[in-house]
C-alpha cells in the first residue's frame, strides 16, 4: 500500500500583518514569504469554503487589504 502524501508546509506567517497594506505590496510580501497561492478578492465575493494548504486570501477594497485569512 502506498503512503498518503502530506501537504506542503505552510509559511509561519501572521495574516494580520497584511491588513492595511497596499494589495500589490501584500501580494509580493506573501509570495516572498513562501505562500504558493495568493488570492485577492473584492468584498462580498462568493467563494467555496474548502481549505487549501499554502493559500493566503486577501479581501481588497480601494487597493488596500482589509481582511486576510489562510486556506
Amino acid at each position: 500500500m502506498s503512503s498518503v502524501p502530506s501537504p506542503p508546509a505552510q509559511p509561519d506567517d501572521s495574516p494580520d500583518s497584511y491588513v492595511g497594506l497596499d494589495a500589490e505590496a501584500a501580494d509580493r510580501q506573501a509570495r516572498a514569504r513562501g505562500w504558493s497561492t495568493v488570492r485577492a478578492l473584492p468584498p462580498g465575493t462568493v467563494i467555496t469554503m474548502e481549505y487549501r494548504s499554502g493559500r493566503i486570501n486577501f479581501e481588497v477594497e480601494a487597493a488596500t487589504v482589509t481582511r486576510c485569512w489562510v486556506g
